[in-house]
């Protein structure tokens, strides 16, 4: 079929020896090379950049970025850092990589527009953490690694705006919690992604942003809130990319973008400092490629904080490390407990469930046990638990209030004053109709959170499950414009357990699926291992063909070449141009010879000598001339790469398609794969 963009292509073989493809005591003893134990908080970070600084490209300032040494495609941190300790790659240039990326895509070929804002002082902190490396001192494993971070962290360098034109120039007085722990463990904050405004929704459109869109499919929506972190990671504009998840936003957007992502345990990771949807059901979390990437992006922002009162639930308790629970036989004997109602029951659900089978199949293949529980009472239990709609307007108030130049004070100025994109009207309205932050209603609510822990907990105890495990979304993502529907976010969000979304396969059309992971509190290391385990036996995640390799800093250059087919005395030649970045198939036709004779020109499938149904046509009768461009969904487009498609030519000398030529991409290597 043909459609607005393109979705997957294969996965491309990235130099070197993935991590995931060695065990966990290789790992450990990788990182152990790498890195000494993390340095502690008196390492000066680098000097902030001044709030009157903004984003500039490199070329206006004069200023060459230096030549990338290493591909950072699919690059895993223990990659990364093995070529920053080595000397193969500094800070500077990883920064020019990565800005390179997010130049290439960002704005331009699919448009991805997940970077609302890009850090003016990255480079130089590279410098200064390049110093640092140079001198001796190495932070841990995010030292020199650049990162991308939802807007509605508090950065005191930068504006902190959470997606709407209300806050476009607020730089807060102070650096978020984890935003602090993230600079102290040695990372560069390269940029700050797009969300959907206000974190209030998951398609990820906001006024100050705009839409976020897929890179499997940029007709599609990347999931949210944490849309812009989910499509920054994906595509390789950072290293690893952070959300947060009051319902699912984090989650959803690892789905929907083929990562690993965690929303922790209510409690392990501060929400100070983040601007806030319901501060009972907000937390912070990272969205990874890589499930080792996961545990180092945790194991760097976990812990207690006095401005938090949730992190309380820390005291007396060791701190997870996920790193060192990292461990590739953790399927083996692991109790699994498929949450059998929160698979959907639609048509439009089946696809979906049955990819998410196939992956707990493939679990089970790998030693982990598998029942099917069901769990009455719970949905109900879940309905009437969530607290979004009774915290929101009182809690965003409260984090105003603390943000001296802040413009608006209120959620009701920002509806008065058209603050907002049109899409959130009627949520935010009905939002700001809560006349009290507490009431019997909000008591109630709070209560049936309690309930519905419990009976989890019990239900898993009785079961002996370390996890239950269902669809992350039952559909896939939806086009732009339309509402996304299928979300399984509030199981984890009303109850404040852990959950971990993993890339689960593919759809027909190449968009990603996720499965989701249920644990016990605070088990959340328990969780990252069992994803580890899948991710070492299944290897599930392929990158995006909208964001391929950069060829000399650039976007690849489209794919030229003309086919020919002749029948009888006439004959059709097309020149052809193939641009992976946008899916787009651009052609120019022109017949000659006895024009008269000709039906038809067409774009054909093929398999073998097999003709196949006529995929796109470029003329009919009496003409000679014409042009266009096919914007080949994914489905063609693995069709393109394999030689599938073919130039077929119908006329009175050839009625029924008899002459057709295959259409040959040029032989440049993985270029529109």
């Amino acid at each position: 079929m043909l459609r607005m963009l393109s979705t997957a292509r294969p996965a491309r073989r990235r130099r070197g020896r993935p991590v995931a493809a060695v065990g966990r005591g290789v790992v450990l003893a990788a990182l152990a090379v790498v890195w000494p134990a993390a340095v502690s908080a008196q390492n000066p970070r680098p000097a902030p950049a001044s709030s009157s600084e903004r984003p500039r490209e490199e070329a206006k300032s004069g200023r060459q970025p230096e030549k990338p040494a290493f591909d950072v495609v699919e690059a895993t941190i223990p990659e990364l850092q093995g070529a920053l300790s080595t000397g193969r790659l500094t800070s500077v240039q990883l920064v020019d990589a990565y800005l390179a990326r997010i130049r290439a895509y960002d704005q331009r070929g699919p448009r991805l527009n997940a970077i609302l804002r890009v850090n003016p002082r990255a480079r130089a902190e590279a410098e200064a953490l390049d110093a640092e490396r140079k001198a001796g001192k190495v932070r841990g494993p995010l030292h020199g690694i650049p990162v991308i971070v939802k807007d509605n962290y508090d950065t005191a360098d930068m504006p902190t705006t959470a997606g709407t034109v209300a806050l476009a120039g607020v730089v807060p007085p102070r650096d978020a919690t984890v935003v602090r722990k993230l600079r102290e463990a040695g990372a560069i904050v390269l940029g700050k992604s797009n969300l959907h405004e206000l974190a209030s929704g998951i398609t990820t459109i906001s006024s100050l942003g705009g839409q976020t869109r897929n890179p499997y499919d940029p007709a599609r929506n990347p999931g949210g809130s944490s849309g812009g972190s989910g499509a920054a990671a994906a595509a390789s504009f950072g290293a690893i990319a952070y959300g947060s998840d009051t319902c699912g936003s984090i989650r959803i957007p690892a789905a929907l973008n083929g990562l690993f992502g965690l929303r922790p345990t209510k409690g392990l990771t501060s929400i100070a400092g983040i601007v806030p949807l319901a501060h009972t059901q907000d937390v912070v979390g990272p969205l990874a490629r890589d499930v080792t990437d996961l545990a180092i992006g945790m194991d760097a922002i976990v812990g207690p904080d006095p401005a938090d009162p949730a992190t309380g639930i820390l005291e007396g308790q060791p701190l997870p490390r996920f790193v060192a629970a990292l461990d590739s036989g953790a399927l083996r004997g692991a109790r699994l407990g498929v949450l059998t109602t929160s698979f959907g029951r639609a048509p439009e659900d089946e696809e979906v469930g049955r990819i998410v089978r196939a992956a707990i199949d493939s679990m089970q293949a790998h030693g982990a046990e598998v029942v099917d529980v069901a769990l009455p009472g719970v949905d109900t239990l879940v309905r009437r638990a969530g607290v979004i709609e009774l915290e929101f307007r009182f809690d965003l108030k409260d984090y105003l209030a603390r943000v001296p130049s802040a413009p608006v004070h209120s959620l009701d100025e920002i509806l008065e004053r058209g603050l907002y994109d049109e899409a959130l009207d009627a949520s935010l309205r009905r939002r700001d109709t809560v006349s009290t932050p507490d009431s019997p209603i909000y008591r109630a609510a709070l209560a049936r959170r309690d309930t519905l822990r419990a009976l989890i907990v019990q239900a898993m105890d009785e079961r002996h499950l370390d996890a239950l495990v269902y669809p992350t979304m039952q559909r896939k993502a939806a086009l732009l414009g339309e509402p996304a529907r299928g979300s399984t976010c509030q199981l984890s969000a009303h109850t404040g357990l852990p959950a971990l979304t993993m890339p689960a396969g593919f759809t027909a059309d190449g968009l990603p699926v996720g499965i989701e992971l249920l644990g016990r509190p605070l088990a959340d290391a328990r969780l990252v291992a069992i994803a580890y385990a899948y991710e070492q036996a299944m290897h599930p995640r392929r990158p995006p063909p909208t964001t391929p390799p950069l060829v000399d800093g650039r976007a690849p250059a489209p794919l030229a070449w003309t086919t020919t087919t002749r029948a009888g005395p006439a004959t059709a030649t097309v020149a052809f141009s193939w641009d992976p970045t946008t899916s787009g198939l651009s052609w120019k036709l022109r017949l000659t010879g006895a024009v008269e004779r000709v039906y038809a020109v067409t774009v054909d499938r093929v398999v073998g000598a097999r003709k196949g149904p006529v995929v796109a046509r470029l003329a009919g009768p009496d003409m000679t001339v014409a042009e266009g461009t096919l914007t080949l969904g994914p489905a063609l487009r693995d069709d393109l790469g394999a030689g599938r498609l073919a130039l077929t030519l119908y006329t009175a000398d050839a009625p029924l398609g008899e002459a057709r030529s295959p259409l040959v991409l040029p032989d440049r290597a993985g270029a529109a794969q």
